[in-house]
């Protein structure tokens, strides 16, 4: 892998892992189109590693006040806001989890194709303009209840499926259980952090024994480049939300699709 194929891959990993046009449909159908060789499972480990830096370093300050709180919860038994967020976070994870643990070996056999990427790139596309032009958005994150956790929770778990976007279908169920715009993308942010962690350790076990002849300039590349542009994609991505809304990312992501279908099918 030369540099600037290193470069554009971790700027596509950057920008496309939190706006909600599914960044693993990207990194398949990008090489696909353009005929690059694979980047390799060590490539891809780094800039899941910089897209997770990213997102932490953002959210520091919140993320060091759940954790204060919902250790302080176990202690009390009483969690307050920030308990209940840091335990939403984590409960909301499991679904996704075992999707991953029983699932996985479809999801890479038999639905990693470009035809299956652009239904599911239009098909919710259009559940997220449904869902953000019928939002009541008359809540926040920290005033989510169990059942709406639950609901964005299993949602998540179709971010398994290429082309849905882990980011795009949790704002989704977030705008349909009533979060704001901002609330939705916040939690969807602090839901990647676990998400990102299970793919990035995943990914890890496979290359237990695998011959990976990598060098580290791309691998540092992967890993600064794609930091940067996740952590510049986040600030302007939640500055712009209330401006924007989501239709900008549905027509993107209605035109990716009718483009894979003229071309794939």
């Amino acid at each position: 892998m030369d540099n600037l194929h290193a470069i554009l891959l971790a700027l596509l990993q950057g920008l496309t892992e939190f706006l909600p046009i599914s960044s693993s449909a990207h990194l398949i159908l990008v090489p696909l189109l353009v005929d690059w060789p694979d980047q390799g499972l060590l490539f891809d480990v780094a800039v899941h590693f910089g897209t997770l830096s990213a997102v932490v370093i953002y959210f520091r300050r919140e993320l060091a006040g759940m954790a204060r709180a919902w250790v302080e919860s176990l202690r009390t038994g009483y969690p307050d806001d920030e308990a209940k967020l840091a335990w939403a976070v984590i409960l909301g994870t499991i679904p996704l989890g075992l999707a991953g643990l029983l699932f996985h070996d479809v999801v890479e056999t038999r639905l990693r194709s470009p035809q299956v990427i652009a239904v599911a790139t239009i098909g919710f596309g259009l559940l997220l303009w449904w869902a953000d032009a019928r939002a009541r958005q008359s809540h926040c994150e920290a005033s989510m209840s169990w059942r709406e956790v639950a609901f964005i929770a299993c949602a998540q778990a179709l971010a398994l499926i290429p082309g849905t976007s882990r980011s795009g279908i949790t704002i989704t169920a977030g705008l349909m259980t009533g979060l704001d715009r901002k609330a939705a993308a916040r939690f969807s942010f602090l839901l990647s952090i676990p998400a990102i962690l299970m793919a990035a350790g995943y990914e890890s076990t496979r290359l237990i024994g695998a011959e990976q002849t990598l060098g580290w300039t791309p691998l540092l590349i992967g890993v600064g480049v794609s930091a940067a542009s996740a952590y510049l994609c986040i600030h302007w991505f939640l500055k712009l939300l209330d401006r924007v809304g989501m239709l900008p990312f549905v027509i993107y992501r209605l035109a990716l699709g009718v483009v894979l279908l003229w071309l794939f099918v």
